[in-house]
């Protein structure tokens, strides 16, 4: 980011009218706000952006729309994803026009996508942040002949690497390293862009170590050496071009748990260090990035990962540095997304300057009230404009009020925003069943319906995380569904695998939609207690796990390692 104190500093020590003279005209919307109020903006899946492919005038008009909504909310910068898959959102000489933006991959869509959004944004006082995944290839596939035929990967088989259904450049390839500093010199160099941005994606999750290595051992250690070589040439390479120009990275929310080691934060959570190689304290004390946002996706109270003890955790790295910190706001997630104005008032209390928000369409559709409770965290912050009253204080203030017949207070929090059809209930009976993860044994809270073991997704998915066929799980809040994301790492939501009492329940079969990378899945599912239970046969063959059921000792065995077989 563009740090405006420190930058204000700096030239007010030269003469005042130096500073009226060099104050680039795009830091204005951090100026007047004096914090970082940032969205992201996802294009992979098309999931923010753009709707339409192969449009150039829909796409502008869109863009524009989202833009005056964004600014209407009192945000001040934009960090939108041009380069999602070692592909581009802008004229390049080095990586392929995106498939995003046409259908095909190499496609020129007719016009400049980011030149476009850069003199848009600017318009409007609002930050553009290049946001670069600096590795990934494909999400899903390995056949590189469905690459452009002149995209790197393609034209340099020696710079990848594949896991898990999936392409990725090679951290440790010297040639690699150049070519994402190349990468991002070309967006510099031409572009008049704020920031350079990375996420949390480095070497692939988990991605295994060789035989006798240890999470702490030479060939781990050498990893997240290359990592570090290629964050502190990108920094060297921002700055070098344009020295107002920030490089900043969202990492994971967790570096290391306190078990792991003791400085690490008290928390229960996926730890980038080990599952992605991402030393973020090293980027820190070195000075290799000018901000970081870390992605504290959870809520308050979180059993594995409460969201204040990992501000405060993060706010005590960046102490004494010129690192700038700013969280990443999980308002996906419909409990960060109910209480995001709470998180804001406690980010207050640290050395927290600013937020940004996944995702963009979170915040337009309101989920959970989050849209009103930014603007008027804002709004008040700003004092200026009309606070919007929410929903509660709408009906607080209609007089002579009469309190209803039926006190709600007392009814189910739905958990797995997935609706129901009360008219297909079934008996759901507890099972004793014994289930083994790669040999390991967990509880779950499963349970009998007509003769079929069903598992609530959420314990699957923690159950798996960090292995070979972890998982995500995300509510869409457009098409009213649960969309599973593979080969990503399990967002905490807390109570997963905590067993209840173990009596038999009701069940409700569930006429919510289920997708599996965007891709709509026909699956039975049924509601018990306001959670979602599918067939655990249905998920092993949509994840494609192996599952095995040992009849002499009533065990059902999950094996990660194998693909699912009928």
């Amino acid at each position: 980011m563009k740090k405006v104190k420190k930058l204000l500093s700096a030239l007010l020590s030269i003469t005042l009218l130096s500073a009226c003279t060099f104050m680039p005209q795009k830091a204005e919307a951090l100026e007047k706000s004096d914090d970082m109020r940032a969205v992201w903006i996802s294009t992979v899946y098309s999931a923010d952006y753009p709707s339409v492919r192969n449009d150039a005038e829909k796409q502008k008009q869109e863009f524009i729309t989202k833009l005056d909504e964004i600014k209407n909310m009192g945000l001040n910068t934009v960090v939108v994803q041009v380069r999602p898959k070692a592909d581009a959102f802008y004229e390049s000489q080095i990586n392929p026009w995106s498939e995003i933006l046409t259908g095909t991959q190499g496609q020129n869509p007719g016009y400049d996508p980011m030149a476009f959004m850069i003199e848009q944004a600017h318009a409007r006082d609002l930050e553009f942040h290049a946001w670069m995944n600096p590795y990934r290839i494909t999400t899903s596939g390995t056949d590189m002949s469905v690459l452009a035929e002149n995209h790197p990967a393609r034209l340099h088989p020696e710079w990848v690497i594949s896991y898990n259904n999936a392409l990725y450049y090679d951290p440790s390839n010297e040639a690699v390293k150049q070519h994402i500093c190349d990468s991002v010199a070309e967006i510099v160099q031409n572009y008049d862009v704020d920031a350079i941005h990375f996420d949390d994606y480095f070497y692939p999750n988990n991605y295994p170590l060789s035989e006798g290595e240890t999470a702490d051992g030479q060939e781990a250690n050498q990893r997240r050496a290359h990592v570090n070589d290629m964050i502190r040439r990108v920094h060297q390479t921002v700055h070098s071009i344009k020295s107002d120009v920030a490089f900043g990275i969202s990492p994971m929310g967790i570096w290391k748990n306190n078990t792991s080691d003791a400085t690490g934060s008290a928390t229960k959570g996926a730890e980038g260090y080990y599952s992605v190689y991402g030393d973020v304290r090293t980027w820190i004390e070195n000075g290799y990035v000018d901000y970081i946002v870390p992605q504290i996706y959870w809520a308050t109270g979180t059993q594995a990962a409460d969201y204040e003890t990992l501000v405060a955790w993060w706010s005590n790295e960046v102490k004494g540095t010129d690192v700038d910190l700013y969280i990443g706001q999980g308002i996906y997630k419909d409990d960060v997304a109910a209480e995001i104005g709470k998180e804001l008032l406690i980010n207050e209390k640290y050395a927290v300057q600013g937020s940004f928000y996944f995702s963009l369409r979170d915040l337009l559709e309101n989920r959970q009230n989050c849209k009103v409770s930014v603007m008027n965290y804002y709004a008040q912050k700003d004092n200026t404009g009309e606070v919007i009253p929410t929903p509660e204080e709408e009906t607080e203030n209609v007089t002579e009020q009469t309190e209803p017949e039926n006190n709600m207070e007392d009814a189910p929090i739905v958990i797995d925003p997935i609706e129901t059809a009360p008219d297909q209930e079934e008996e759901a009976f507890v099972s004793a069943t014994k289930v083994l993860i790669d040999g390991k044994e967990v509880a779950f809270d499963a349970y009998v319906i007509k003769d079929y073991t069903y598992f609530k997704l959420r314990d699957v998915a923690m159950a798996l995380n960090g292995t070979q066929k972890q998982f995500d799980t995300l509510w869409d809040e457009t098409v009213r569904a649960i969309n599973v994301v593979t080969n990503t790492p399990y967002t905490v939501a807390g109570g997963e695998l905590q067993k209840s009492t173990q009596e038999n329940k009701k069940a409700v079969v569930s006429d919510g939609k289920l997708y599996f990378d965007g891709v709509e899945t026909d699956l039975t599912a049924y509601n018990i207690d306001g959670n979602t239970y599918f067939k655990l046969r249905d998920l092993g063959k949509a994840v494609d796990f192996g599952i095995t059921w040992q009849e002499n000792i009533q065990t059902i065995a999950i094996d990660t390692t194998t693909a699912y077989v009928e």
